[in-house]
């Protein structure tokens, strides 16, 4: 008689599940090891214990690689589902164009007549918030085209001064440079100056004899009166 199917439930033994767990675990990664290099398969492992505990096993050096063609494999379309997939798309897009362009003509004036009061009040609508946007980037380029146009300006100004000064200064320069040369022709051709001496003061023999107002005056008043009386006293002859 064969062997009867052993019926699988949980060990409620902690320890015996523990034992269990362990012996099965190695058991399962040894035949996931064997299956790759027997058969060169790609082969990925990951076992939870039931307290949390990672074991994984992978046959690629990269557990990721094996993960992301995984994904792509499982929600990957069939090809009746993808060729469903491709027309749905094509018909969406072929509506969204067919939007796209009736309101191209609609804001170009064109084909109104389909479109009641409500419909043309959202058109000028949507028309004048396209003018004000229009026009508040129309004004920012200008206001940034005057910026820099005034700052070209200042920069030209600045060197035009520029260039003024220097001009300036070298119709000076030869202007100075020939009044230096005639004040040095001056200078060689004027006579040695002669120093003035101060004139030589007469001899002491020559001197005159200062004149005393008052009291010499008196003096010689009284001399001429005695000579007066001296002849006075002359006897005649």
């Amino acid at each position: 008689m064969g062997r009867g199917r052993v019926q699988l439930r949980r060990i409620e033994n902690n320890i015996s599940r523990q034992v269990t767990f362990s012996k099965r675990r190695s058991g399962l990664l040894k035949k996931a090891n064997e299956i790759s290099v027997l058969c060169d398969a790609d082969v990925a492992l990951i076992v939870f214990s039931n307290k949390g505990k990672l074991f994984e096993f992978s046959s690629d050096p990269s557990m990721e690689r094996i993960l992301e063609r995984y994904e792509r494999q499982i929600y990957a379309p069939t090809g009746s589902e993808s060729q469903a997939n491709w027309s749905l798309e094509s018909s969406k897009l072929m509506s969204t164009i067919e939007v796209l362009q009736r309101n191209l003509r609609n804001f170009r004036g064109e084909e109104l007549e389909p479109l009641s009061s409500r419909d043309l009040q959202l058109l000028e609508q949507q028309i004048g918030n396209s003018l004000k946007r229009i026009r508040t980037r129309k004004n920012k380029l200008m206001n940034e085209s005057i910026s820099v146009l005034q700052k070209r300006e200042k920069t030209l100004q600045d060197q035009n001064n520029m260039l003024a000064k220097k001009l300036k200064e070298k119709q000076q320069t030869p202007t100075e440079h020939a009044q230096h040369e005639v004040q040095q022709k001056l200078v060689q051709n004027s006579p040695p100056s002669t120093s003035i001496q101060p004139p030589t003061p007469p001899p002491a023999a020559t001197r005159f004899p200062c004149l005393t107002i008052g009291g010499s005056y008196e003096a010689m008043k009284g001399t001429n009166k005695e000579a007066e009386l001296n002849l006075n006293l002359v006897p005649n002859q």
